[in-house]
């Protein structure tokens, strides 16, 4: 019998920082031996050496040699036990791009399973993925749906390479703090929405509790900083508590005869945060926030203790649930039941077998099918079950040409904090689904056919609808008929499994494909036609080629049936097409084409200009010009002409951010420009913009506009604001003669009572 307590936040052992490289190896070989079968460590000394090499040279944000970083990465591997070409790619994972070593060198020198690994891990390093919060641009998102894909086709060729990537993660966030702040809150961003998902995934709990926590580090440092702080101030009291009932449970199992390892942790801090923010609680309302472990050797013995501690206890009616008989989807298996303590104060208790205990710990690497056995042979094991949800996504991701969708989707096979029911088929077998799932999701589960032929359902016996939302414990029986016509469109919005809405959209697609070419093709033209597009010049090679290559089609009359089936909009390959088509055909003029293009067709042009009040450009008197909206110029004020295609010249003034900002490529478009003799018209007005930051107060916005009214300055749009500080910031516009006339109503403005400072806008 083992019992104790054990501040215990499932992380994998950390390496120091700034430790020396040799001495981190020999931590790495020193677990390496503790559980591989095979004494030869040859393989990985010989990465070591490449690596060091290879990387002398460099150090990491945190001035630390970069070796560190892969043998850490090694590290990590090893302390999930992972196999050795796993760990020799771990550590020569960077060493492609920083040498001049290439594939087919690291295949004759470390085999082809290798080789494999550091291409796949390489090829994923220039992969970053972009959140929800980076932006809703159409580019953007196509671009982190493609990266994802890239993703999950390199785990569907060989597993490992993501587990490489995870650890690479892993000890990239331990080392966060030396990153600039924007990058850390972006990485961990993308971390919580992508990493630490696909680890639950694979049932590494082990990697998954560090990536939350860490994430949480750097997303919300307060929320972070204030937990860690208010868990120690009674830590002493918590660790007495959970330890008196560590021993009080360990006396009642070991008088049942009962072989087991006890021992109470405090849940990790992200656990204890999304508690609290889910049910809007403060930390000294969430009681249970301990955790009671019993490990045993066999299932038997895991009812048996169950049968111990619910004589002891009083458990809370519904939190019981047997993940023993049915497994969670990346088959965690464990006992979870809350119990009230002899205070009055609820804890958790989770009873598990050793063999279980590792799977949660490691999840698939716990059985390893690449590991070797103690005869140096491969051991082939069953985790296929563990990658299901993969292929179901490489299933769909393949025939899914909407990015939107297929990063909704996505998003929501990855959400692994929805809650799930389970529910059985006339035969017994277990299905596990999202909450609020409906028979066409339980038949989706069972076979697309079934779904496809599907007409009714019963539950328990009963006939229901097919809306009907299954519950826990359901036993559901599908009804089918041969002369179905198939799914409903309705059914779309009906069902909750990624399984389900993907299965449906394919029979669509797949069983209506001439109506949807038809209908995609009646779409195109009908839009050609609304924006005025020559349809004949457009639907075409090169352009039709470009949307194929993008969007991942064989032929363009499977781009019409996406068109004609919802999944492409017609706008979306049209106006890329059309832009396309507009850089080939683009008419280039010189500046001075421009120039005496704009001077002849001045009377016509709809543009400002007097002849007392005009631009010189470039040598030429009263040129027809367009006032930028972004600075606002006024006569006085520093300026320059932009030279536009096809809309004559703006005029900037010579401090606008958008020309200082501008490429190289469009400075060569500015041309000088000064206003015409400095004699311009006291009457014309010009629109000007100034940013006013004040304290606010009561009053404040009737003495600003008195100002205005006061010197007969019209205003034409006004929009303030006050953030939490206090700050007022008013952003107005309106009309003035010139610069002089500008600076005097912005001294006027500063002398009003809590005015802190008066800017121009510049872009």
């Amino acid at each position: 019998m083992q019992n104790e307590f054990v501040v215990d936040d499932g992380r994998i052992e950390q390496s120091k920082e700034f430790v020396s490289p040799e001495s981190l190896y020999q931590e790495l070989i020193s677990v390496v031996k503790k559980y591989h079968p095979s004494d030869d460590i040859s393989l990985i000394e010989k990465a070591y050496k490449i690596a060091a090499d290879a990387h002398k040279e460099q150090k990491r944000k945190s001035g630390e040699p970069y070796i560190i970083h892969p043998l850490s990465v090694a590290l990590i591997l090893a302390n999930l036990e992972m196999d050795k070409e796993t760990i020799v790619a771990g550590i020569l994972h960077d060493v492609v791009e920083d040498t001049v070593m290439t594939d087919e060198d690291l295949a004759r020198a470390f085999g082809t399973d290798v080789a494999l690994l550091v291409d796949g891990v390489t090829k994923l390093q220039h992969i970053s993925t972009i959140t929800e919060d980076s932006g809703k641009d159409n580019e953007k998102l196509e671009m982190q749906a493609e990266n994802l894909r890239k993703m999950f086709l390199a785990m569907a060729k060989d597993i490992r390479v993501i587990m490489i990537k995870l650890a690479d993660r892993l000890h990239n966030m331990r080392t966060l703090k030396y990153m600039p702040a924007e990058k850390q809150v972006r990485i961990a961003r993308e971390t919580m929405d992508i990493y630490s998902p696909i680890a639950q995934r694979l049932g590494i709990s082990k990697i998954k509790v560090e990536l939350d926590d860490l994430s949480l580090k750097y997303l919300e440092p307060e929320v972070y900083y204030d937990l860690v702080d208010k868990i120690a101030t009674r830590k002493t009291v918590r660790e007495a508590y959970i330890q008196s009932i560590v021993d009080e449970v360990s006396v009642h199992i070991n008088h049942a005869g009962i072989k087991a390892k006890i021992d109470g942790r405090i849940k990790h801090f992200f656990s204890i945060y999304k508690k609290m923010k889910n049910q809007d609680k403060t930390l000294d309302q969430i009681y249970d926030l301990f955790a009671v472990r019993i490990i045993v050797d066999s299932v038997k013995d895991c009812y048996a203790s169950l049968g111990v501690i619910h004589e002891m206890y009083k458990p809370i009616p519904g939190r019981f649930k047997d993940y023993i008989a049915m497994p969670k989807a990346n088959m965690y298996q464990s006992l979870h039941t809350t119990l009230i303590g002899r205070n009055g104060q609820p804890f958790e208790v989770q009873i598990r077998t050793f063999d279980m205990h590792r799977a949660a710990e490691y999840g698939i690497a716990a059985h390893w099918k690449y590991k070797e056995a103690s005869d140096g042979k491969k051991v082939d094991g069953s985790e296929e079950e563990k990658l299901t949800w993969l292929r179901q996504i490489l299933e769909w991701q393949t025939d899914m040409s909407d990015n939107k969708e297929f990063m909704k989707l996505l998003k929501s096979d990855l959400d692994l904090f929805s809650d799930h029911v389970y529910c059985f088929t006339p035969t017994g077998e277990v299905k596990n689904l999202p909450f609020g799932s409906t028979p066409i999701d339980f038949a989706y589960a069972v076979h697309s056919a079934v779904g496809n032929k599907m007409i009714g359902a019963k539950v328990n016996g009963r006939l229901v609808t097919i809306d009907y939302q299954i519950q826990n414990g359901d036993r559901i029986e599908i009804l089918t008929s041969q002369n179905s016509h198939g799914p409903s469109r309705d059914w779309l919005s009906i069902v909750k499994s990624t399984q389900a809405k993907n299965k449906i959209s394919q029979w669509f697609k797949h069983e209506l494909k001439e109506e949807n070419i038809v209908k995609g093709r009646e779409l195109i033209l009908a839009y050609c036609k609304d924006k005025r597009y020559d349809s004949a010049m457009l639907i075409r090679s090169p352009y039709t080629d470009y949307v194929m290559k993008k969007y991942g089609f064989h032929d363009w009359e499977s781009v019409l049936a996406a068109v004609g089936h919802g999944g492409l909009k017609e706008g979306q390959i049209l106006n890329k097409m059309k832009e396309l088509y507009d850089k080939e055909h683009e008419t280039v003029m010189t500046n001075e084409e421009v120039i005496a293009s704009v001077a002849s067709n001045q009377a016509s042009a709809k543009m400002h200009s007097k002849s007392n009040s005009g631009i010189v450009v470039k040598g030429v008197d009263d040129v027809a010009v367009r006032f930028s909206k972004c600075c606002s110029p006024v006569p006085g004020d520093e300026i320059l002409g932009f030279v536009t295609r096809g809309r004559g010249i703006t005029i900037h003034r010579s401090d606008c951010i958008n020309v200082i900002n501008m490429s190289d490529f469009d400075r060569e478009r500015l041309i000088e420009a000064e206003w015409q003799g400095g004699n311009y018209d006291k009457q014309e007005k010009y629109l000007a913009e100034i940013t006013i930051f004040a304290n606010d107060r009561n009053g404040l916005l009737v003495d600003v506009t008195k100002v205005f009214t006061e010197r007969g300055h019209n205003i034409q749009s006004l929009n303030t604001r006050t953030n939490k500080q206090g700050v007022a910031t008013m952003e107005i516009g309106f009309e003035i003669n010139g610069t002089v006339a500008l600076q005097s109503l912005m001294e006027k403005l500063k002398n009003i009572e809590s005015v802190i400072d008066i800017t121009r806008t510049t872009g």
